[in-house]
């Protein structure tokens, strides 16, 4: 009898609708350097650096009809100074199915995943605000809030956005970003949408091929600097760029140009006057005016043996600022050299030693000599 009642729960349980239970993943990537850093006007120092370490959690659940749930949930884990749990990294919910992927969060821009292919390199100062204009350059780093519409600076990265992928057709795929800030939208911000990013792509085997337009449509705002000086700030933004790579066996390649608005505003620091903007005081500040016409080129390359993999890089910045508010001029170009050398372990372990130059004597940034050394461990 109580076999006859075994038996017919088993039958039961396994004649049960099955229930499509979410697929989850628990990630990470702990990324750690020893820094040597000489940047003019600072002497030279040594530095323990986290390199843009993670956690996270991703997944889908599939609904049925060809439709799924897709969710991601990243945060920067700083295995250096403990400031765990922070930054935007990616945090989104939404859904996928044969329309393509729409999710609503923070999350990678469109003009990041064109310009990206030559963010190659380990080290965080590889790919930074002298590397690319969607870096800290793009005049939002220095804002008033650490949180505006562009998320905290980089274009890398966009919060408070709504992203739309289209299929893959044969390799083309297009891909479009709003973002709607309006909560937190002075000074200046639109309160309606704060930014539209458009970008579209071709990959397909060795080649891939983007371009990409993003589009800030601010307003003018007025600030009170030194001796009750005013400075008319603009803060709308507008930049396109391309992308282009080829990867042929252990040999890659990809270069970008980029072409638009920088620092419209802007604060540099070591300057001390007593400034307010809406009410908003500033310490060792000094305003410069922007540029609407900054260019940017990146090339990259990379190459693969055994277990080691060299890489190289070079691009030159015009910031098209040559001037501040007072008069001075500078020179209003930037040329970054890069190169370095990477051990893989295994697949998730590597080691690496990489050199990050810049020549420049501008209002921005003075020559810069670092060496990075560093291991990097993915689960």
């Amino acid at each position: 009898m109580k076999k006859t009642v075994l038996a017919l729960a088993v039958a039961t349980t396994l004649a049960a609708p099955v229930v499509t239970q979410a697929d989850t993943i628990l990630y990470g990537s702990a990324r750690v350097s020893i820094d040597y850093i000489d940047e003019d006007p600072i002497n030279g120092y040594w530095d323990v650096v986290d390199n843009d370490s993670r956690l996270g959690v991703l997944g889908s659940e599939e609904l049925g009809g060809g439709l799924s749930a897709i969710y991601q949930y990243e945060f920067g884990v700083d295995v250096t100074d403990g400031g765990n749990f922070n930054g935007n990294r990616p945090k989104f919910v939404g859904l996928r199915g044969g329309f393509g992927s729409l999710t609503v969060g923070t999350q990678e821009s469109p003009y990041y995943h064109v310009t990206g292919i030559t963010d190659t390199f380990n080290s965080s100062k590889s790919f930074g605000s002298t590397a690319w204009l969607g870096g800290s350059l793009d005049g939002f780093t220095v804002n008033i809030s650490s949180d505006r519409a562009s998320g905290g600076g980089a274009l890398t990265r966009l919060s408070n956005s709504i992203y739309y992928a289209t299929p893959d057709f044969n390799g083309f795929t297009g891909e479009a970003m709003l973002v709607l800030n309006g909560a937190n939208n002075e000074p200046g911000y639109s309160d309606g949408i704060d930014m539209w990013n458009i970008a579209a792509k071709y990959s397909n085997g060795p080649f891939f091929a983007g371009v990409s337009y993003i589009s800030l449509d601010g307003e003018k705002v007025s600030a009170d600097i030194a001796n009750n000086a005013v400075a008319s700030i603009d803060l709308d933004m507008d930049q396109w760029t391309v992308g282009l790579g080829y990867t042929a066996g252990p040999f890659s390649v990809g270069l970008i140009y980029e072409q638009g608005t920088l620092n419209e505003w802007g604060l540099l620091r070591d300057y001390t006057i007593d400034g307010r903007i809406n009410g908003v005081r500033f310490n060792d500040v000094k305003f410069f005016p922007g540029a609407d016409d900054a260019q940017n080129w990146y090339l990259t390359a990379s190459y693969a043996f055994g277990n080691n993999t060299i890489r190289a890089a070079y691009g030159q910045l015009d910031t098209g600022i040559s001037r501040d508010f007072v008069g001075n001029t500078y020179d209003d170009k930037m040329d970054n050299y890069l190169v370095g050398y990477q051990y893989n372990f295994s697949k998730r372990t590597s080691v690496w030693a990489e050199y990050i130059g810049r020549r420049a004597d501008n209002i921005l940034y003075g020559d810069q000599d670092a060496v990075s050394i560093g291991t990097r461990v993915d689960f």
